[in-house]
């Protein structure tokens, strides 16, 4: 091959890379500004101070709070801990959160929790499923609930070779669940490329003891995930494509997909109202800052309400905004009868009376 044509592909390759580059900024809406919208009766969870990535409540009102995630490329402000669980009980009048123990046997060491989600079996045995990094791989961990101790005994590890770069994980029986795959590679490098070409690789698995299969792909970046009341839909947000999938689920778990809601904002964890229905999403109001993190110009947090999320125009109406001088990188809201949290990547947590 000529030199000239050597550097001609090469300036071709930058030119390309430049362009992705661009587009970068813009799917990451790194210009955009932050509106505050804050409820008056917010205030910050006391114990919670790195990170509360992923929250899920049951309905007798106890909240699961994952903490402590190391994510490649995102800060950590503790990053020689190993990650907790956290437990609130939302029916008390001033919730504390407390870390739950985890029974001898499991290595505590490398514990780096991401998305979880909690099965409440026949005879009312609490489950807590949690997508696991131990030494930056992917597992999912499944865990029984003792309330009387506030602990959390482990029972098994699940591994598989599409649960890679797992992200999120919805529980909807024994032990069969669906799962976000976030990144095609697990090279930081190759993951860099992934995300400034673009490439849609990434996928929803659903996992059963006997079988074990993606069930919808295409996703720029697969991230929360979850289900609606009545069981019939799955709710998976792609964060880099700024936008939630409806996809209805079949009886041999197969899911098809139904609509797409464009959010205009890179939206991570969704939970779903117990009252209403409606889907509550966690965002990144601005990517890049994300990505970048600087902390005289922190990373804002956003939290969005979805309703109506069958219709032909659902309502999306925005219930917290910050621009990081409260809350740094919203990852997650959930609610509970009035009551809300805000979890975040890395950061606080936040508790608001709606």
């Amino acid at each position: 091959m000529g030199k000239l044509m050597v550097l001609t592909l090469f300036g071709a390759g930058l030119a390309l890379i430049g362009e992705r580059l661009v587009a970068l900024r813009q799917r990451t809406n790194a210009s955009r500004e932050v509106e505050p919208v804050e409820p008056q009766n917010c205030r910050l969870i006391e114990g919670l101070e790195n990170g509360s990535e992923d929250i899920d409540i049951l309905p007798s009102g106890l909240a699961f709070i994952s903490s402590g995630l190391k994510y490649p490329g995102m800060p950590s402000f503790a990053p020689d801990e190993p990650g907790q669980i956290f437990l609130m009980d939302l029916n008390e009048q001033n919730p504390r959160a407390q870390a739950l123990n985890i029974s001898d046997g499991f290595d505590k060491a490398s514990f780096n929790p991401h998305g979880i989600s909690t099965f409440i079996d026949e005879d009312h045995t609490v489950y807590l499923y949690v997508v696991n990094h131990p030494h930056m791989k992917s597992t999912v961990e499944k865990f029984k609930f003792e309330e009387q101790q506030r602990s959390l005994v482990h029972l098994k590890t699940i591994k598989h070779e599409l649960l890679k770069s797992l992200n999120d994980i919805v529980v909807l029986g024994p032990e069969q669940f669906y799962a976000t795959r976030d990144h095609y590679f697990t090279n930081f490098f190759l993951v860099l490329l992934e995300i400034i070409m673009d490439l849609h690789w990434t996928y929803v698995v659903f996992y059963s003891p006997t079988e074990v299969k993606v069930v919808a792909e295409g996703f720029s970046s697969a991230n929360g995930i979850t289900v609606s009341l009545d069981k019939k839909y799955i709710y998976a947000a792609d964060v880099a494509a700024q936008n939630i999938h409806v996809l209805k689920k079949h009886e041999n778990w197969d899911l098809t997909q139904v609509k797409v809601i464009h959010l205009g904002i890179l939206v991570d964890n969704l939970t779903e109202d117990p009252d209403t229905g409606d889907i509550w999403a966690g965002c990144h109001p601005n990517g890049m800052k994300l990505l970048i993190y600087n902390p005289e110009d922190p990373p804002g947090s956003e939290v969005l309400r979805i309703q109506n999320v069958l219709s032909e125009k659902p309502k999306i109406s925005t219930e917290y905004a910050n621009n990081g001088s409260v809350l740094q990188g919203s990852s997650v809201a959930s609610v509970y009868h009035g009551k809300l949290l805000i979890g975040t990547v890395f950061h606080k947590a936040l508790y608001c009376l709606l």
